[in-house]
């Protein structure tokens, strides 16, 4: 496996040691993501359909999950929709979908029921490690930065340092990508994000990610939130920014 290089194993992913659950029913592709995983400083831990990782994730929660949309017994999506209607530990577990390339529509339910990323088949292990690596780091995953400053924006109030969400003083559970574009828009009020400036500050410049990606976890946002708020505007033709929160 060549691509496996001395800049694939970076300081920040031999720092993480996390714990990951890959999820699919081709065993090559378990194998073949585990030892990109491992390469990469992570332990992997593999599971060939969905009821075979609610038993791992019940024996050792995972730090994140690479998971098969299409399986037998229980798919990725009916099991995602289980984690994020599950306790709060479960709710919050950071999901990277694995989808075949015909299944668009797949990958943008995988997004609105609480996914956090997807990569198409045929993908590059190399990929997926970096896209794993981008949503443990957007968790919080890797080395600590300075502590940010709370931000209070009307009803609404988010603390970067716990990832915690709160409305009129009542937690919100978020998912890290959801948390991330929330802090995003609030710390900068008046200003509008174009759906491609929010793409290079979630993931960075160049992030293969569709404009309907964002328009999702906008969605997902907004519905766990009461309704009717002014939480997250649209400016038609341009992109988002955070409303008045009121």
């Amino acid at each position: 496996m060549a691509w496996l290089t001395a800049t694939t194993r970076t300081p920040i992913m031999r720092a993480m040691t996390r714990h990951i659950l890959v999820v699919d029913d081709d065993p090559h592709i378990r194998d073949l993501l585990s030892f990109a995983l491992g390469k990469a400083g992570m332990t992997a831990e593999e599971a060939p359909d969905g009821e075979a990782a609610l038993a791992a994730i019940a024996r050792r929660p995972p730090d994140l999950i690479v998971l098969d949309i299409n399986m037998p017994r229980l798919d990725g999506l009916e099991l995602c929709r289980r984690l994020r209607a599950g306790p709060a530990d479960q709710a919050a577990l950071p999901i990277l979908f694995l989808s075949s390339r015909d299944d668009e529509i797949d990958r943008i339910v995988g997004i609105e029921i609480g996914g956090d990323d997807y990569v198409v088949k045929p993908f590059s292990p190399r990929e997926v490690v970096a896209r794993v690596g981008a949503i443990l780091k957007r968790g919080g995953a890797s080395v600590p930065a300075p502590t940010p400053a709370r931000i209070a924006h009307g009803r609404l109030s988010l603390d970067p340092e716990g990832w915690e969400a709160r409305w009129d003083d009542v937690p919100v559970a978020l998912t890290a990508t959801e948390f991330e574009l929330l802090a995003l828009l609030a710390a900068m009020p008046g200003r509008v994000f174009s759906r491609d400036r929010i793409i290079d500050r979630l993931h960075g410049p160049g992030f293969a990610i569709t404009d309907r990606t964002i328009d999702s976890h906008v969605r997902n946002v907004r519905a766990k939130f009461p309704a009717g708020v002014d939480l997250i505007e649209t400016r038609a033709g341009i992109g988002y920014r955070i409303g008045g929160c009121t």
